[in-house]
């Protein structure tokens, strides 16, 4: 297929102007500011989109693809994430892991379903383990999995600072990180460990200790749900000083106090002059959102969706953020860490993942592997057993 996408406005995230692409074999093969001459009949798609923003598809690190959940009874296991509902938000790359559950779903189906997003047209990756110590892993090692697994990039999501975790000590995650860490060298993946943030007393506490106390270096520590506390979000803006990539997540709307929106968290981490190359942003996509007391019992429950990444970068803009700066923590800080070299970036030679933005901000169309997925708000691929 051979689209030519005419008078695009292109963040790459980096602003290039007013350009004129051209895809083929799902690649960027070219990107100019003077129109490209090809003969028309070859072209599949030819369109000019009158100076409508341009930006990388968005790389989504942290969804739970064969549905997360569970801590409610066996009805409370949310079901995997349909096609359209990525593509909907303006995902065109997503990294899957396992979370609470790590019994009744494993890394085998994960993977699994891995290849059956790549087969609908979205790429995709995947961490081994879950929550707990030992972890869930194929071939019962974390080096091994690594290394002879090709979608599985590193550890996650490991939950430390919360009731639900196995309570791991520090021998175990220094062993766990040396073990990614090694496999990443090995390997050129990402190699980093993804650790769930619970609301214990403890935090990072055990991040810290791991950067007093061993040879690891930082990037191989990776904690998500930073900002579900305000001291958390604290405390883990002061590790990116050190070296260490945080990630937010896009939470649905609370009128918690206690607690930061992933649009707050960039406000306030922007504000705050830190290393804009160590903030990434998540949906949660598909994983179950559980609140609990003091007890440990259930409070109330709500669920991730991918959507809310989207939804997050059009309050952003509509705040006057620079687009270029918005959209970094979605694309090109993702591909950086997690070494995806072909995403998170709009340059010739990478993939041809893409989105465009309508006037209010919203996702209008999004293009996968040189694909369009969606068209004017309208779905033109769904998945397999998706209702249309």
């Amino acid at each position: 297929m051979l689209h030519r996408l005419q008078n695009v406005d292109v963040y790459s995230p980096t602003p290039l102007g007013l350009c004129h692409l051209l895809v083929a074999a799902g690649k960027i093969v070219s990107l100019s500011n003077k129109p490209i001459e090809i003969d028309e009949s070859l072209l599949s798609t030819d369109e000019d989109f009158k100076g409508k923003r341009l930006i990388p598809g968005l790389i989504d690190s942290h969804a739970h693809i064969t549905g997360g959940g569970g801590e409610a009874g066996f009805q409370s296991k949310v079901p995997a994430i349909n096609l359209s509902q990525y593509t909907k938000a303006g995902v065109t790359s997503v990294i899957g892991l396992l979370g609470t559950d790590d019994t009744t779903r494993n890394t085998s189906s994960i993977i699994a379903q891995v290849y059956s997003l790549r087969e609908e047209g979205l790429s995709a990756w995947c961490y081994t383990g879950g929550y707990h110590v030992p972890l869930t892993t194929l071939t019962g090692s974390v080096r091994k999995d690594m290394v002879h697994i090709e979608p599985i990039i590193g550890v996650g999501e490991l939950a430390i600072s919360d009731h639900r975790s196995s309570q791991p000590t520090f021998d175990e995650i220094a062993r766990i990180a040396g073990d990614v860490h090694v496999a990443g060298l090995m390997t050129g993946k990402a190699g980093i460990v993804h650790f769930h943030l619970g609301d214990g007393k403890r935090g990072l506490a055990l991040l810290e200790k791991l950067l007093d106390d061993t040879e690891i270096p930082p990037r191989v520590l990776n904690p998500t749900h930073c900002n579900r506390n305000i001291p958390l979000f604290e405390q883990a803006c002061q590790l990116t000083k050190r070296g260490i990539n945080i990630d937010v997540t896009a939470f649905p709307q609370s009128e918690s106090d206690e607690e930061y929106s992933a649009a707050e968290s960039f406000r306030r981490y922007t504000k705050a002059g830190l290393d804009p190359t160590k903030l990434t942003i998540s949906s949660d996509g598909g994983g179950c959102l559980p609140h609990f007391d003091e007890q440990g019992e259930l409070a109330h429950l709500d669920y991730g969706r991918c959507t809310l990444l989207s939804d997050c970068i059009k309050e952003l803009l509509d705040d006057r953020f620079q687009l270029d700066k918005v959209i970094e923590p979605f694309t090109s800080n993702v591909a950086k860490l997690l070494r995806l070299h072909t995403k998170g970036v709009i340059k010739v030679g990478n993939d041809a993942d893409l989105a465009l933005l309508a006037n209010d901000n919203t996702v209008e169309s999004v293009m996968a592997m040189g694909q369009w997925h969606q068209k004017n708000h309208k779905t033109l691929r769904y998945g397999g057993f998706e209702q249309q």
